[in-house]
């Protein structure tokens, strides 16, 4: 039996274990890439720590961090209000306002972790005030991210149009860019309807954190004093130097952290306590795992075996799938890069239109980003409630994996099949 092949049967059973015991989910997927790694890849425990995501235990801690200092110090609270005001209290239209923040934010240039660090602790915020659904208010903000990415100037738009050019492809950077958008948004009018949005209509909020129809809870007046102001001034930072000086989001995250506490260490007490540890454990021990299949070759050898089947819009379509499950799990912008050259055979064939399905393997790619155990997923996931903790992670992993063969064929249906892009 190949190594890719065991890689395979072991993430099953992590799952599977996982499912049935209490065993936490990342401590099995770092046990399982010790075993599999001592056993059958001959790796050593740096080989192993090697694919340890240590920038996203950063994004992961810094943001959670920050976010726990500005909850405490009533930032949050005072954000929530200033937002609600904005929308003339509309709690319908507050999670459309943070999916077109997210979607802008990414659509000028921000990474994926940078935008969604940045919207959803102010999301989830709202979300717990108005009596929105997280797992609703979460999935517009993961999907908002990859609505604007595919911008030609946006992270996933310029890998993906690089990599079309440098294979000499046809390539509509408008088309991926406009797909993407209109795909992302009747994805969350889906949302919308199934995680409770349709009570949201006609609901109107009042200042002090509640709606209108809430006649128990009186208003709540909230001012912005030195530590919110600070905090403030912290969290526009971080924006700008994500977006402007391509900063690490989660070394920023951090260093705002410190200044904070040394400046209004009262405020910040408690902060550390509101860490999501058990989520940052989970997240980076699977994709510690995944990077050990990724070293394995498990990937390009289910990418190989795609590449051998002779009938090119199965093949297009299992490209797709591919996209979609392994980036539920892994980076986008990286299988951005890699897949992409996985399709150069069925395309140069001229039976699948290249446009089509770099536009579908795109899209498909993207809209996982809500998994938990995606960057985006995660960070929603870390900045829920933790009394409603466990419920978002794993409604955000069925609709991961859902979406995750759902999506492709979609895409696949729409993009490829008709064959006139």
């Amino acid at each position: 039996m190949s190594d890719q092949v065991i890689s395979i049967i072991a993430l099953v059973l992590i799952f599977a274990l996982a499912t049935f015991s209490a065993v936490h989910l990342g401590v099995l997927a770092i046990v399982a890439a010790f075993i599999v790694g001592s056993t059958v890849a001959n790796e050593s425990s740096d080989d192993i720590f090697s694919g340890f995501p240590g920038d996203l235990f950063v994004v992961l801690v810094g943001v959670t961090l920050l976010f726990g200092i500005a909850k405490s110090n009533g930032t949050v609270d005072w954000l929530v209000n200033a937002a609600v005001k904005a929308v003339r209290g509309r709690i319908a239209l507050i999670p459309w306002v943070m999916f077109l923040v997210t979607a802008v934010l990414t659509a000028v240039g921000a990474v994926t972790p940078a935008a969604v660090g940045i919207v959803a602790p102010i999301g989830l915020g709202f979300a717990v005030a108005y009596g929105i659904s997280p797992v609703l208010m979460g999935l517009f903000i993961a999907n908002g991210a990859s609505a604007g990415g595919f911008s030609p100037i946006g992270v996933f738009g310029s890998i993906t149009n690089n990599v079309v050019e440098r294979n000499d492809l046809p390539g509509s950077p408008a088309t991926l860019f406009t797909a993407s958008f209109l795909f992302n948004v009747g994805l969350c009018v889906i949302i919308f309807l199934l995680f409770g949005g349709r009570r949201l209509l006609g609901r109107i909020a009042t200042s002090g954190g509640k709606d209108a129809d809430d006649e128990a809870t009186a208003p709540e007046s909230l001012r912005l004093d030195l530590p919110r102001a600070l905090t403030l001034l912290g969290l526009l930072s971080l924006v700008a130097g994500a977006l402007f000086f391509d900063l690490d989001v989660g070394l920023m995250a951090l260093t705002i952290s410190v200044v904070l506490t040394l400046v209004a260490p009262t405020s910040a007490k408690g902060a550390v306590d509101k860490c999501a540890w058990s989520t940052v454990l989970l997240v980076c021990g699977i994709v510690t795992y995944v990077s050990q299949m990724e070293r394995l070759g498990t990937i390009d050898w289910l990418g190989e075996r795609v590449a051998s089947i002779d009938a090119p819009l199965l093949g297009a379509l299992l490209i797709c799938l591919i996209g979609a499950v392994v980036s539920a799990f892994a980076s986008t912008t990286g299988m951005l890069g890699a897949l992409i050259p996985l399709a150069v055979p069925f395309l140069l064939t001229g039976q699948v239109g290249a446009v089509g399905l770099i536009t579908a393997l795109a899209i498909s790619a993207s809209i996982v980003d809500a998994s938990p155990f995606s960057t985006s997923g995660a960070l929603v996931t870390a900045n829920t409630p933790p009394d409603q903790r466990d419920l978002v992670f794993r409604r955000l992993m069925a609709w991961g994996l859902g979406i995750a063969v759902v999506g492709p064929l979609v895409t696949w249906c729409l993009f490829v099949v008709p064959g006139s892009l």
